[in-house]
């Protein structure tokens, strides 16, 4: 059985001496910060959301929806530890607020590993590296598993990266986080080829060879168990960072879809009225914008209700080991919520297609890619000159690749109105 003392552990990964005790500052305050400071959370600020590189600048980029969802978080953390801690007899220092701010620094980082042009971007960086002969050949000499990291590519994997080693390489590496805050960023607790096929996407992991072993040494201090060979118990509370992620892309993809004139006043509002409730202070407000902020934030003020509700009932089970399906698809309002995200995909979310067709994605990564790894291909260590490779290419923002693409190859991808020039 799963201990809170445990999982709620302050240990550093990098084997610093603890914290030095600081009544009005708890080191899951301190991961917060340092996600906040560190180059890759900053390099969001130009990474998709949604809308690749959009003329308004209203819409939300990566940045931006991952402090919402950190904002989001911190509630979904504190309403669950205000009554776990009573429930579990934890210890004062162990309260409500600490379990907000772990959620929070964890939902902060979620997205750090995006690699540029969202979701796309993975796929190509997968594709390539079962598709083209550099990457066929790049991957030949390596083992199973390894050859797994990037046939599978996943920025969740590229994250914990980033945390746990690249940031700060220079000094042991990584942003020496807490144990806490790191088992609860790890949504897939699992190497690349341990994954079962069950995950979203049938591809997921967010481990890699490389960071194996400090993986291992995470699980071991907050007590996670190894299920199966190279997989290991989930952390609770990542529950909550996936549910906080799960109400801001739902209910927020909406607004943004009003924004841009996807989605009439009448579908949005239509959606998030069940959600928000018809309350007088709506129909006091006469623009239709401020309409549509309004039921947006009653909306996820209501999801964060009923999350929290759903994570309470299901924790005595996930401490046991028996895992409960996303918190969204069990709360009272699941059925609004495959709605909105049935109306999203359809009418918001910029197809596959279009980062290719309108931003040249698929030329830019390759070439990129073979750029990058023709320059040394085979290096001693083959793997990890590859690693060096993709940490090279995930770490850029959406428009520094296409500005190193447009210089090295002196080709302009053709692109609409719509889509902002460089």
């Amino acid at each position: 059985m799963l201990d809170w003392r445990r999982l709620l552990s302050a240990s550093r990964t990098a084997g610093d001496r603890p914290d030095p005790v600081d009544p009005a500052r708890s080191p899951f305050q301190k991961d917060f910060d340092r996600i906040v400071f560190c180059s890759a959370f900053r390099r969001l600020q130009d990474k998709t959301q949604v809308h690749p590189l959009p003329e308004s600048d209203y819409v939300r980029t990566r940045l931006t929806h991952s402090l919402e969802v950190a904002s989001v978080g911190r509630s979904l953390g504190a309403g669950a530890g205000h009554v776990i801690s009573g429930r579990r007899r934890l210890p004062p220092d162990l309260g409500a607020a600490e379990f907000g701010h772990i959620v929070s620094a964890a939902c902060l980082a979620h997205d750090i590993g995006n690699p540029p042009f969202g979701h796309r971007g993975e796929a190509l960086i997968r594709d390539w590296f079962s598709g083209s002969p550099t990457g066929r050949a790049a991957i030949a000499g390596l083992d199973e598993a390894q050859r797994l990291d990037f046939l599978r590519f996943e920025g969740n994997a590229q994250g914990f990266r980033v945390l746990t080693r690249l940031q700060n390489w220079r000094d042991a590496g990584g942003l020496r986080l807490t144990a806490a805050m790191l088992g609860a960023f790890t949504k897939y607790p699992c190497q690349s080829d341990a994954v079962t096929g069950r995950e979203a996407g049938s591809r997921k992991f967010g481990v890699m060879q490389s960071e194996l072993p400090i993986f291992r040494r995470l699980a071991d201090e907050l007590g996670l168990p190894e299920e199966f060979p190279g997989r290991w118990r989930r952390h609770p509370l990542t529950w909550l960072v996936e549910a906080a992620d799960d109400i801001c892309y739902s209910v927020v993809d909406l607004e943004d879809g009003f924004k841009l004139g996807k989605l009439s006043f009448d579908t949005v509002a239509g959606l998030l009225m069940p959600l928000a409730g018809d309350g007088r202070r709506y129909r006091e407000i006469g623009e239709d914008g401020r309409r549509v902020s309004y039921l947006r934030a009653k909306a996820i003020g209501r999801l964060v209700d009923q999350a929290i509700a759903a994570f309470l009932d299901a924790e005595p089970s996930m401490l046991e080991g028996a895992p409960p399906p996303p918190l969204l698809e069990i709360v009272p309002a699941s059925a609004r919520i495959r709605e909105i995200n049935d109306v999203t995909a359809r009418h918001v979310f910029v197809a596959d297609d279009d980062y290719d067709t309108y931003l040249g994605a698929d030329r830019v990564i390759a070439w990129l890619l073979e750029r990058v790894m023709a320059e040394d291909l085979f290096a001693a260590d083959r793997y990890e000159r590859i690693l060096r490779t993709t940490d090279h290419i995930s770490g850029m923002t959406d428009s520094y690749a296409l500005q190193t693409y447009r210089k090295g190859t002196g080709m302009l991808p053709a692109r609409p109105s719509g889509y902002r020039a460089l």
